[in-house]
């Protein structure tokens, strides 16, 4: 259903223009209009943020930000926008019915209804708010209603198959599976090149036991898009049913080709595996299941099946006693954890967990409740197939998708060597201004600037040797002197060097208040040196530091811990800490402390740094991003993708990429 949720009617909204506007606003937002009708949704929002500095009432601008948001994931963001857009003009169609496709999106389900019936009472006529409330009544598992709003989109919007294509799911979640392939019919007759329609048709063939046809269908869905996975993860599926394992195995090989870390399909091939007798590649597929996702029941019971078959009775037993911690309730692993127990010796135990199965049988037979854990006639080895749609990647209670995935900070920040000077923000723009940095910045002899960036080019060796290393350069402060020798350094990858000097620089002991004031920076250069001459030998040892979201380890029975050296930050905090208690009001030496607490595990302090950042820089997106990663590897998803989805909107392009992986909706 996600693929065709999609907001309608873009190209539409961007004809209907706000009249009125300076010439200065207009030109800002016909760049983001265009910019969002070309797909460049980043350039959109950074035209949209010039906009509304200038003008923070008009509700055009929310809204089509809003719009470039969702389209790069960040669904709380742009609910964000369409509430001012809403509050800014309380009678605006659009703002609530975008509002309410982001509120259903994150699954409250009845405030999209109440948006979605307040924009129908304002433009009643508006087919593409049914379709809307269509899908928000699908997913709200309200298929009837569902069925009923695609009939009113439908009589509007005949020639439209995705609605068809909705109206059949809805029709199969009410058993009526004539009526759904109907419906799926109809939607490739309208367009026979959307492979949708094909997938649709497949799956539900498949399900009426009609095998050639469904596989004939798939086929046609992969011929039309060879990258698709859902089509080859649900061939795969059908040829299982044909028990043609090897045609099985090399789709989910394919699915798995294009997205590794597709929790759902390493389940189903482990399965495979194991049905042919291939038990190490089995574990090998499950131990990366439990590793994504490492509360998943079934993983850990499948895996003891596999070790009972290979007689490795302590592993299963272990894998036993996780599910059975994960699932009280389990009679069947109960029961077959009874039986490893006794082939291990374990008579009393074995006793124990044999009766506790049989109780909880009978507990279940009594109260009838279908689809318990306690009921051992269930074949939980079975392939799992897809409810709704595929684009989740995991099940069970997953908490983060792609656990394996690691995102590196942002980089830390120091003053560098430029070829020129630096010029003054004008009203449009959000460069940090303090006067302290900005006054050493515009005094020195050679430029330099503030920035976590290493592809600035620097200053002609000549124009550096002559001011730092030539006749004149005795009317620089020596330590100010040893400062800017450090950098050019640094510049050329000399890193002892360019320490010696920093240490000159730091220790110094100048007279001057001013000048005490800014050794604040020679030890934040400092201990950013310090940092990355750490990070440069861990280069070498294939130990790149980055923040992993798998906060889980490895697991026991198969998986080898990785065996990777600890670095030691101290010196370099030391620094940073030491800077800021020279200068407490630079952003970016708490934004640095935040980098090296994260480093070093003391990850409160790593957020209280990048609080304490922003609070100092509002417009400082890198701290936001990282405090954000740091925020969902510490599991608080909502306050992580609030961060990350204001990094976004302040210009940290890769942030849209974490939210897509992180931040969407029923990850939890």
């Amino acid at each position: 259903m996600k693929k065709k949720y999609i907001l309608l009617l873009i190209l539409g909204l961007l004809c209907v223009l706000p009249c009125g506007a300076q010439w200065d606003k207009d030109v800002f937002f016909f760049r983001g209009r265009q910019a969002l009708a070309d797909g460049k949704f980043s350039l959109a929002i950074d035209n949209f943020n010039t906009f509304v500095r200038l003008d923070t009432t008009d509700h055009w601008a929310f809204f089509f930000r809003g719009i470039a948001k969702y389209n790069l994931g960040d669904v709380r963001g742009a609910q964000k926008d369409f509430n001012t857009s809403v509050r800014l003009n309380p009678v605006f169609t659009s703002g609530y019915h975008y509002r309410a496709i982001t509120e259903s999106r994150s699954g409250d389900y009845e405030r999209a209804l109440e948006d979605l019936e307040k924009a129908i009472s304002l433009r009643p006529g508006s087919e593409g708010i049914y379709f809307s409330r269509g899908v928000t009544y699908f997913l709200s598992q309200q298929f009837d209603k569902a069925v009923e709003d695609f009939d009113k989109y439908i009589r509007k919007q005949p020639k439209d198959p995705s609605a068809y294509l909705n109206r059949g799911a809805s029709k199969l979640f009410l058993a009526d599976t004539l009526q759904a392939m109907e419906d799926y019919n109809k939607a490739i007759s309208l367009d026979r090149q959307e492979p949708e329609g094909y997938m649709r048709r497949g799956r539900l063939l498949g399900v009426m036991g009609r095998f050639d046809e469904a596989i004939s269908d798939m086929d046609k869905a992969i011929s039309l898009d060879t990258t698709n996975t859902l089509a080859y993860f649900n061939r795969a599926l059908l040829y299982y049913e044909r028990k043609d394992f090897n045609s099985a195995m090399k789709d989910l090989d394919k699915v798995l080709e294009y997205e590794p870390g597709n929790a759902l399909t390493l389940y189903n091939r482990s399965l495979i595996h194991a049905q042919v007798g291939n038990f190490e590649d089995a574990l090998s597929d499950m131990d990366r299941v439990i590793n994504i996702n490492p509360r998943n029941v079934l993983a850990y019971f499948n895996r003891a099946s596999f070790f009972l078959q290979m007689e490795r009775w302590r592993d299963a037993l272990e894998d036993y006693d996780k599910a059975i911690e994960l699932y009280p309730d389990f009679a069947k692993a109960y029961m077959n954890r009874a039986y490893a127990e006794n082939k291990l010796g374990l008579l009393k135990a074995s006793e124990r967990d044999y009766n506790t199965a049989r109780e909880k049988v009978r507990e279940y037979r009594s109260n009838s409740v279908d689809g318990s854990f306690a009921d051992t006639t269930r074949k939980y080895s079975s392939l799992i197939a897809l409810d709704a749609e595929f684009a989740k990647k995991d099940f069970d209670d997953e908490l983060l998708q792609h656990r394996d995935i690691d995102i590196r900070l942002k980089p830390l920040y120091k003053f560098v060597l430029t070829d020129s000077r630096q010029e003054k923000g004008n009203l449009l723009q959000t460069r940090y201004e303090n006067a302290l940095v900005d006054r050493f910045s515009r005094e020195s002899p050679v430029p330099v600037v503030v920035t976590g960036s290493d592809t600035l080019r620097q200053p002609s060796a000549l124009q550096v040797e002559e001011i730092l290393f030539g006749e004149q350069s005795h009317r620089i402060p020596q330590e100010e002197r040893d400062f800017l020798k450090a950098l050019w350094e640094v510049g050329g990858k000399r890193f002892n060097s360019a320490l010696s000097y920093y240490d000159k620089a730091v220790d110094a002991e100048p007279s001057e208040a001013l000048r005490k004031m800014y050794q604040a920076f020679y030890m934040m250069n400092r201990g950013v040196l310090r940092a990355e001459m750490i990070d440069f030998i861990a280069s070498m040892e294939n130990n790149v530091r980055t923040l992993s979201m798998d906060d889980n380890g490895t697991v026991r029975a198969r998986v080898k811990e990785d065996v990777t050296r600890s670095y030691d930050y101290s010196e370099a905090i030391e620094d940073m800490e030491a800077a800021a208690a020279r200068v407490s009001d630079i952003p970016y030496i708490h934004f640095n402390l935040g980098n090296l607490y994260c480093l070093s595990s003391r990850l409160v302090e790593a957020i209280e740094s990048y609080t304490r950042a922003v609070d100092l820089y509002p417009s400082m997106g890198d701290a936001y991003y990282n405090r954000g990663l740091v925020l969902i590897y510490l599991k608080d998803k909502e306050k992580g993708c609030i961060d990350l989805s204001r990094a976004g909107e302040l210009g940290v392009g890769d942030a849209y990429s974490v939210i897509s992986k992180y931040c969407e909706e029923g990850r939890e």
